[in-house]
């Protein structure tokens, strides 16, 4: 069984937008990179990322590094490491641990930057009308 344990060295964010200027709508690109994988023992793996949060138009800009620590099996860990060499996706496992710290991460510290976070929010659909249909047919009512 494959174990990450994700940890964060560098935090940056930066607010461009004047605070007192209401924000205009945005289109926010975020990109988790994978930097590269190292092997650090039969059973453990070391793995770099980078998240950047650009905001469009220039709002504000987030950026977090850090590295992820993957233990396992020596045979797990090989087959990770020989997959990576052959430039085949990192296993989602790996990918999802390291999104679920950084994105919470990131979240926070759009909110001390007061800007939108950079996940889109549940919409909640509007509400439809309700039409009451009567049944088609005989109206036995009396």
């Amino acid at each position: 069984m494959i174990r990450v344990n994700v940890s964060i060295t560098n935090i940056s964010g930066e607010r461009f937008w004047d605070i007192s200027k209401p924000v205009p709508p945005i289109q926010i690109n975020t990109n988790l990179n994978l930097v590269e994988v190292e092997k650090k023992a039969e059973d453990m793996l070391e793995v770099p990322f980078v998240l950047t949060v650009n905001y469009n138009p220039s709002v504000a800009q987030i950026s977090l590094k850090g590295r992820a620590y993957v233990a396992g099996s020596k045979e797990e860990i090989g087959k990770i490491y020989s997959e990576y060499k052959e430039k085949k996706p990192p296993p989602p496992v790996l990918v999802q641990s390291i999104s679920n710290v950084v994105f919470v991460e990131s979240i926070i510290l759009s909110r001390t930057l007061n800007v939108p976070p950079p996940i889109p929010l549940p919409q909640i659909p509007p509400a439809k009308e309700h039409i009451e249909k009567k049944p088609s047919g005989v109206d036995y009512t009396a």
